[in-house]
């Protein structure tokens, strides 16, 4: 292999999870869902799981082995050396059913972590496995139809007044009070099951009624804990996770704005279609709302435990049609691009970009033709030039500057 390393297309792997969506994916893609499967998420990047492919004349080819032939030049050396690969991994995502309940750890955690796992013997792809590599996962998310999900806790307000005013959680408010926060997320997380079930089964058939009454919004926990419940008289074991919707902010973003998901700060997407960008990383301690591995001791060991007000993003107009979102931390960051009919977009890429089309298409340099639902690569060093035809939108991955990731605050 003698790779170019220009502006080339990739073509990234669709993940069939079963909560995903039926028709936005495809629809994007170009794909036909006979089969009607779950397309969740649309990988572009070089993690393990679901590799990108480079497309060239000679056929397809890892984007990690185009990569590692010559790292410095597919990555520029900063990044490289920063790095050592690939920094982020960029998806598309359509959320039909609501995502369990997670926290990400800290990068020096996670390679604690993973040794320890190693050393004990835990398969790399066990059901119990917490650390995947030894990486940190940040994560953001930019919405691009209306989207709700669970982020971070409520304001000690409102947590009080959520434990005051429903009778089932009446019983841990002095908790609370007495000893705030962490505590009161640790019993119920180490509650024994009959326990919970107990509290929660009364309040699960009570949110069903009230959600098929037309009594609920999507505002309200209640609507959230029926939908999970898919509305039905539930039965066995009622999920823990029914806590945290109570206890976290329900937040909703529109079509263009984002949010971050930090270290440590508990979240989960309920619905809607989004861009997600994070480290490359599988790093996940979940909390709920699954049947996947659940350590309690390593979720309380991880989270966060204080009221936020979610912050929403909007990002930084850097020229016409381009908005750029800035993140805490150097692996990402993240660019929005809409154009018009005939408009002319440059620029040049400093370390490796990811694009993506989600409406339109363009021609870049005046000679390659990239349609909705296709991808490219513009490696570092290389100008490019966007022409369009019609409306057209488009999404980019990319390292940002040294220190460019203190704008974060400015968003």
């Amino acid at each position: 292999m003698n790779p170019s390393y220009t502006i080339l297309p990739i073509q990234g792997k669709v993940q069939h999870y079963e909560w995903g969506g039926l028709s936005f994916i495809p629809a994007l893609l170009g794909i036909n869902n006979e089969k009607k499967r779950p397309f969740a998420e649309y990988w572009l990047g070089v993690h393990p799981l679901g590799i990108s492919q480079i497309l060239h004349e000679n056929g397809a080819v890892l984007l990690s082995d185009f990569i590692s032939a010559n790292p410095d030049k597919a990555l520029s050396a900063t990044v490289n050396h920063k790095f050592g690969g690939l920094p982020y991994l960029l998806k598309i995502l359509d959320v039909n059913q609501m995502l369990s309940i997670q926290v990400h750890p800290k990068k020096e955690v996670a390679i604690e972590g993973f040794d320890r796992e190693d050393r004990m013997g835990i398969a790399r792809n066990a059901y119990n496995r917490n650390y995947k590599d030894q990486n940190h996962k940040p994560e953001v998310m930019l919405a691009i139809s209306e989207f709700w999900l669970l982020h971070g806790f409520k304001p000690q307000a409102q947590l009080e007044e959520a434990l005051s005013e429903i009778h089932e959680f009446q019983i841990l408010l002095p908790l609370f009070k007495k000893e705030g926060l962490a505590s009161l997320y640790s019993f119920i997380m180490e509650m024994d099951q009959q326990s919970v079930n107990n509290l929660l089964l009364p309040l699960v058939k009570r949110e069903i009624r009230n959600k098929r009454e037309g009594l609920l919004t999507k505002k309200d926990p209640g609507w959230w804990v029926a939908k999970y419940y898919q509305e039905e008289n539930p039965v066995g074991d009622i999920d823990r996770g029914v806590f945290s919707i109570y206890l976290f902010n329900i937040t909703q973003l529109q079509p263009g704005e984002a949010i971050f998901q930090g270290v440590g700060v508990p979240h989960a997407y309920l619905e809607g279609q989004n861009i997600e960008l994070m480290s490359n990383s599988d790093n996940v301690l979940r909390g709920g709302l699954t049947s996947k591995h659940i350590d309690v001791p390593e979720l309380l060991a991880n989270t966060r435990f204080e009221s936020i007000t979610p912050k929403i993003l909007t990002g930084r107009t850097i020229k016409d049609g381009e908005t750029v979102f800035y993140f805490p931390v150097p692996d990402f960051a993240l660019g929005y691009v809409q154009l018009n009919e005939a408009a002319l977009f440059e620029d040049k890429a400093t370390g490796p970009e990811i694009w993506m089309v989600l409406e339109g298409g363009v021609i870049i340099n005046n000679s390659m033709v990239v349609k909705k639902g296709e991808s490219f690569i513009v490696f570092p060093d290389n100008d490019y030039q966007f022409r369009t035809s019609g409306k057209t939108q488009l999404c980019k991955a990319f390292v940002p500057a040294d220190n460019a990731y203190s704008q974060y605050e400015e968003n």
